[in-house]
């Protein structure tokens, strides 16, 4: 009788822990909204993205989902809503590596841990963060804007970046160390700002990813001429990659997904997960993600969770190897 007794209870809990997800399940399916937590402002590249997706969710998931813009810090503040909502299936957070993989290794006191405090979903797309020169230096290559640098501007100048203590400030200090110029990073409340900078000629160079110039770039307005990843973007077929121009490390490319907060059960994490991959499959869908930029592929769960930890890994080093103090 003794043996059984831990056997009955083991089945109780058991029991216990499915229907509380049943029933979060049941919640997630009752029409109340989906909340779509995105930590940039409405216009920006990322909100773009989110509601192209919580569109078509919407239809494949039959409930509401609503697009909610906590900008500011970086996604810090929408993380931080993330972190302190149910987990009942009703909040998600659409993010790209910033937020999840960098912020936490630049900044103190983050307010959130994304290792314990949220759970992957699902990933749907990679991106590539880019160097791109404005009209106000003849540059094509990044050969030439090193070499104008050095005999119009003394070897100093700014590029400019979407935001302090993100990718794009170690890219200049990497640029700056393999081509020994004395370029100093621009810290900008955005994209959207610095790359109107770059129109007007205000700065000569900016660091963003290709969804914030693309556009641009095909107007002639810009010029993208170097690219990070493993092989060239399908977009920019004829932008080198850093590597190709002798940097290492810069393989691992930045990634979009979507994350819950932990403990949301797992039947909703699953339903979520075949929902998003239902909506990639959409031609419509992938057409203006990849026109974004973006190179869109579904990545289940535990690919996705794969992905944040070896590309947070490889930063990790980076940002070490740079002698960078958390802010």
């Amino acid at each position: 009788m003794q043996r059984v007794q831990p056997v009955r209870r083991a089945i109780s809990v058991g029991l216990f822990l499915a229907a509380m997800g049943l029933s979060g399940l049941a919640q997630a399916q009752s029409g109340t909204p989906i909340r779509l937590l995105v930590g940039f402002p409405a216009g920006a590249g990322t909100d773009a993205i989110a509601r192209t997706l919580g569109e078509k969710l919407k239809d494949v998931l039959g409930v509401p989902v609503v697009v909610e813009n906590r900008a500011g810090a970086g996604g810090q503040i929408a993380a931080t809503v993330l972190k302190s909502s149910p987990a009942d299936g009703h909040t998600l957070f659409l993010s790209h590596d910033h937020t999840i993989s960098i912020l936490p290794q630049v900044v103190k006191n983050p307010g959130f841990n994304p290792a314990t405090d949220f759970v992957p979903v699902a990933g749907f797309a990679t991106f590539a963060n880019v160097l791109a020169v404005s009209g106000g230096t003849p540059a094509k290559s990044i050969d030439e804007y090193v070499k104008w640098v050095r005999t119009q501007k003394g070897g100093k100048e700014t590029i400019g970046i979407p935001a302090p203590a993100s990718i794009p400030e170690f890219l200049v200090k990497m640029i700056s160390d393999k081509y020994k110029i004395d370029v100093q990073p621009a810290p900008y409340r955005g994209s959207a700002p610095m790359t109107a900078d770059m129109l007007g000629n205000q700065i000569t160079a900016g660091i963003a990813s290709v969804p914030d110039f693309i556009e641009n770039h095909k107007a002639g307005k810009v010029r993208i001429v170097a690219s990070i990843g493993a092989k060239r973007q399908a977009v920019i077929p004829n932008v080198p990659t850093f590597t190709e121009l002798g940097f290492s490390n810069l393989e691992d490319l930045p990634y979009y997904g979507i994350f819950a907060p932990v403990g949301t059960p797992q039947p909703i994490i699953d339903k979520y997960g075949d929902a998003l991959q239902k909506v990639l499959a959409m031609p419509d869908v992938k057409q203006k993600l990849t026109t974004m930029g973006l190179t869109v592929g579904y990545e289940p769960q535990g690919q996705f969770a794969g992905r944040v930890r070896t590309y947070t890994q490889t930063w990790e080093r980076i940002i070490q190897a740079s002698g960078f103090k958390p802010l």
